[in-house]
């Protein structure tokens, strides 16, 4: 018997020692999940299962850092170092870079983050003339990513008729161009961009037998951390490998799954058993985060939702405070009151700033709170903003680095040729890559030798783009000479960025020196950690360190002074999935804000949403206040609002309900407006409506859910959230009724009449 398995209740104990044949840990909230990973793994280790044979994936490197120290804690460093444990990004990354010939890619390339994906297709809608407001370069962006995370390469993309119509609808009917030329100059420039590490994976896996094989009959085991976030991409790879002797476990939460607007999807869970029917079932039920009143009152919600795994998560910590709902009568109200009530409550009970974080489903509701925390000078901290990696200053260094490491990078190229500047203005960078599209070579090729590719610029120019790829070509031969500082400081000096940020005295570019000075100090700590290889010295060159950094999530970087965290959080709930607080507030918890209103017209994206209350409740050690604001500016207009569904589902008795002080008025919820927003949803009859709910929520009687016999085509209608609209066409009968509505501002839409409220104009 191994000694850590005494720290493991009975359900995780099973869960841990059960190694052999497919098994799925259901693991509610704080019930201990990366406890049973680390333990399982620790245990595979001690019965002495190689560790070169185990594959462990998450999705932050930071928890695989965490699993790993902690694995080596239990059974040692030795075994820990050569698991082949992280994120599904960094461990296929891998493998494309040792495969990577089979697939037409060097060794070495490139990976593009989000930005410099940006960039390119950027560039690519301009060089296409096409609008880049109809273009917009983030939803391009993401149709791209969502179609790679479908294994929908560019090809299938515009051979797809239904594809096709649907761009067209959408008056984008050039997107499939975009996604094949920004295939085409990501080879190019030897790179992938992050969807790219998968679906590459995917055909490495698929059109190569021998490599699935090598790979199957390397990992014995595998286990997979948060399986309810996976999507089609990330499911297909793991079955694949899995497919030899199925040793796989996944852990995970379907009441957790909030993230399919990136392709998670939560069927992959919830048919675990069906793909593998032999499979044993673990559930981690034993809440040790939150108090008796949070998990009482999240279980009763949760309970509304169809599509789950039937788990009841109980706790044996203090009954604890009930749930308290405050409502406000407008969000700059609903601010004052969160701030005074953090000011309030840290005085009383003696308490730090980062006890407390404000969560809200939105980053604009932000604002409110940012301004009445400042009013009591509160310090907080928002989650989400521009992290380290991500300042200008940082990325140019980087930009350097990579360009160094890979000359085929053409965006790392672009940030960098002129700057600091040399004299190459954009006139004669434009012809640069005109010369170098029309001749189908890389940029760095043709500044290296202008004449050979006819590069109609200045002799000027010329000698200067020759003297930059000199000092590019001259720099990348001495990378296996030096460590990652070392070169780091390196290329520092001798690309002119840190002499550039000297000879500016301005506030902004001394702070931007100290940032670059920072980045080399992480290179340092880099450069002194032992290497991951077992039983080997190698130095830690700086390319090793481009593939940590580029493959780092929101998680992993958004770092900050350990002697400057005391700070309230703030966050949106998506950000907050995996953390955990003592103090939460949860605002803004209206109808059409949370549930958002894109999500009531099918019952899965509503269930969706309710799990993402769900995320936020259990966010809380202590205690949760949850707001409501009563009116509300959203797309610039003044909003009446009414409160969340979702309060109305938590069960009364782990709920006090309150209001905000208002002098000579005693306030309360409306009575009716819960229960009859209700009967609404579900498909009861407006007429039904009470004449006091009327009189309570004026908006009701303007905007109301139309029967379809009621609508015609050519009838012009208004939306809530759309504005005017004239209707083009009516289908379907009873709770199956849609109509296509093409709105001012926001095109065509096709609406399901049972849940849009709409106001009949002519």
């Amino acid at each position: 018997m191994v000694d850590f398995l005494k720290e493991l209740n009975e359900p995780q104990r099973q869960a841990v020692e059960n190694t052999e044949g497919p098994v799925m840990v259901i693991a509610g909230a704080g019930s201990g999940k990366t406890r049973v990973l680390t333990y399982r793994i620790a245990y595979l280790l001690s019965k002495g299962v190689d560790p070169f044979h185990i594959l462990s994936l998450t999705f932050t490197n930071k928890a695989a850092r965490e699993m790993k120290e902690r694995i080596a804690q239990l059974v040692g460093a030795s075994k820990a170092k050569s698991l082949w444990m992280g994120t599904f990004h960094s461990i296929f990354a891998k493998i494309l870079r040792i495969e990577a010939d089979k697939l037409g890619f060097p060794s070495n390339f490139t990976i593009y983050d989000t930005d410099d994906s940006k960039r390119l297709l950027k560039t690519i809608i301009k060089e296409q003339q096409l609008d880049d407001k109809t273009y917009n370069v983030s939803y391009v962006l993401g149709r791209i990513s969502n179609a790679k995370n479908n294994l929908i390469s560019a090809i299938d993309y515009n051979e797809d008729a239904e594809v096709q119509s649907y761009d067209i609808q959408n008056r984008k009917p050039k997107l499939g161009l975009v996604y094949s030329l920004y295939q085409q100059r990501l080879r190019k420039a030897s790179a992938m961009d992050f969807d790219d590490l998968l679906f590459n994976t995917n055909v490495l896996l698929r059109d190569f037998p021998d490599v699935l094989y090598k790979y199957q009959l390397k990992f014995h085991y595998i286990l997979v951390d948060e399986y309810q976030d996976t999507n089609f991409s990330q499911y297909l790879i793991v079955r694949k490998l899995a497919a030899n002797n199925e040793n796989l476990c996944v852990v995970g939460d379907d009441a957790q799954s909030i993230y399919a607007f990136r392709g998670a999807n939560i069927q992959n869970i919830l048919n675990f058993k069906k793909d593998y029917p032999d499979n044993r079932v673990f559930k981690l039920e034993q809440n040790y985060r939150s108090t008796q009143n949070i998990v009482n009152a999240a279980n009763s919600v949760i309970l509304n939702n169809k599509d789950q795994i039937q788990k009841k998560v109980w706790t044996d910590n203090d009954q604890g405070d009930k749930i308290k709902i405050v409502k406000a009568a407008s969000e700059n109200e609903e601010g004052m009151w969160v701030s005074n009530n953090i000011f309030e409550t840290k005085m009383n009970r003696q308490l730090m700033n980062k006890d407390f974080a404000i969560l809200y489903r939105t980053n604009a509701q932000s604002r409110s709170m940012e301004e009445a925390l400042r009013k009591l000078n509160i310090p907080y901290r928002i989650y989400g903003g521009v992290s380290f990696y991500q300042r200008k200053e940082v990325k140019d260094l980087l930009a350097y680095f990579r360009l160094i490491l890979n000359h085929n990078d053409e965006e790392a190229f672009l940030r960098v040729v002129n700057f600091p500047a040399r004299g190459i203005g954009k006139t004669s960078l434009d012809k640069l890559l005109v010369t170098a599209n029309e001749k189908q070579q890389p940029l760095m090729a043709v500044a290296a030798n202008p004449d050979a590719y006819q590069l109609d610029v200045g002799g000027a120019v010329k000698k200067r783009l020759q003297e930059f790829a000199m000092l590019i070509k001259s720099l990348s031969t001495q990378i296996n000479s030096y460590n990652a500082f070392e070169m780091g400081k390196k290329i520092a000096a001798e690309s002119s960025i840190l002499r550039h940020y000297h000879q500016d005295e301005s506030p902004e570019s001394a702070n931007r020196k100290e940032n670059i000075e920072e980045m080399l100090n992480g290179l340092k700590d880099f450069s002194e950690l032992p290497s991951d290889v077992e039983g080997e010295s190698t130095m830690r060159t700086l390319d090793i360190f481009m593939q940590d950094i580029a493959l780092m999530t929101d998680t992993d970087i958004n770092k900050e002074d350990p002697a400057d965290t005391d700070k309230v959080s703030l966050m949106t709930i998506h950000s907050a999935k995996g953390l955990e607080f003592p103090y939460i507030y949860l605002v803004g918890v209206e109808e059409n804000l949370f549930p958002s209103q894109m999500s009531l017209t099918s019952r899965a994206d509503l269930e969706e949403e309710r799990r993402l209350f769900y995320v936020a409740v259990t966010r809380a050690m202590k205690h949760l206040t949850i707001s409501y604001a009563e009116t509300r500016f959203r797309f610039g207009q003044f909003t009446i609002c009414e409160p969340s569904r979702f309060l109305d589902e938590l069960a009364p008795e782990f709920v006090v309900n309150t209001a905000t002080h208002q002098p000579g008025k005693k306030q309360s919820w409306p009575k009716e407006s819960f229960a009859e927003s209700r009967k609404n949803f579900a498909g009861t009859p407006q007429e039904e409506q009470s004449d006091a709910s009327r009189k309570e929520h004026p908006q009701d009687s303007m905007f109301e859910s139309v029967a379809a016999e009621n609508l015609t085509s050519g009838l012009m209608v208004q939306h809530q959230r759309f504005g005017l609209g004239k209707v083009e066409a009516v289908e379907g009968t009873g709770e199956n009724a849609k109509a296509t509505v093409v709105f001012n501002n926001f095109g065509k839409k096709q609406l399901l009449l049972k849940f849009a409220k709409l106001k009949i104009l002519s």
